[in-house]
């Protein structure tokens, strides 16, 4: 059952992105476009913007440390680490 299950996904996944990929060229070549097109065209780049891959900051790998910038910038200069060749 699995199996039907992500090949349902994979075939929903594919039609919407036919979908939006129709109403775009639709918007880009034919006169008669219209709100419908641009309806589809403009939710399809929203969803691309979503940021849905984002973590809370205490459990991101390599995250900066809460007033780590404050404290560098608080310092004029004075104790931040430079490289010497």
């Amino acid at each position: 059952m699995a199996g039907i299950g992500r090949w349902g996904a994979r075939g929903a996944v594919l039609a919407l992105g036919a979908l939006w990929w129709w109403a775009v060229l639709r918007l880009a070549v034919a006169p008669g476009a219209g709100v419908l097109e641009a309806t589809v065209a403009a939710g399809g780049w929203g969803l691309s913007v979503l940021p849905v891959h984002c973590v809370p900051k205490g459990r991101a790998s390599g995250a900066v440390g809460t007033g780590r910038w404050r404290r560098v910038l608080g310092a004029g200069g004075r104790g931040v680490v430079t490289r010497r060749g």
